[in-house]
């Protein structure tokens, strides 16, 4: 054990650069590609050494998810008004997602309680608790906004938007079906999500103010 960890130690790796090379091979090739002995072959080393940076398959897909949401992270939330932060968030959030599509499945499927990612969900509730809403509602908050922009982020990685389709019906069959999706035009994708944040924003404001009064 110590002759693979000393192995481990001469190749240089950390466990940041495994999951990058994790999250590298997955944009490539998509998460059935991922294992430890392949993602040993593409660091040049025996799979064994990922061992001492990531205990385990279920530690590395975590660890994908990591990456994934780092990216979306602002270098301080309550920086801004809770709306501000929460929209740049959620902004950020589905263009790392967008950027990642093979890796939207994991976040379907995972909570990925990694250490780093604990202490982004522990800012945002911070920073929502400071701003007035409850506890409770601070994480009903945070996990709404959350599985909107990874619900869309899926519709879009599956290129599932039925505006698209809705425009090429029969308009006689389906008149206004078709005139909604041709006025939205083909890349109504974004305007949408804008629409459907700022329609959650203010839910939150509405939530926001009543405890405010009432307490």
């Amino acid at each position: 054990m110590a002759a693979n960890r000393a192995r481990g130690q001469r190749a240089g790796l950390t466990r940041q650069a495994v999951l990058e090379a994790a999250l590298r091979l997955v944009d490539q090739e998509g998460l059935k590609a991922l294992s430890m002995r392949r993602l040993g072959a593409e660091l040049g080393v025996e799979a064994m050494t990922l061992y001492h940076h990531v205990p385990n398959k279920v530690a590395l897909l975590d660890g994908v998810i990591e990456q994934v949401v780092a990216e979306a992270v602002p270098p301080e939330f309550g920086a801004a008004t809770w709306r501000a932060d929460l929209s740049a968030y959620a902004h950020a959030l589905v263009a790392a997602l967008n950027a990642h599509p093979h890796t939207v499945p994991l976040l379907l499927s995972r909570a990925a309680m990694t250490p780093r990612n604990l202490r982004t969900l522990e800012a945002v509730v911070g920073m929502l608790h400071g701003a007035g809403f409850s506890l409770p509602r601070s994480l009903d908050v945070l996990y709404s906004l959350t599985s909107f922009v990874v619900g869309h982020a899926a519709a879009q990685a599956g290129r599932v938007d039925g505006a698209g389709d809705m425009a090429s019906l029969d308009p006689a069959a389906y008149p206004l079906l078709v005139t909604a999706a041709r006025e939205a035009g083909e890349d109504a994708a974004e305007a949408r999500f804008d629409f459907a944040l700022d329609a959650l924003l203010s839910g939150f404001e509405e939530e926001r103010a009543a405890t405010s009064a009432t307490g």
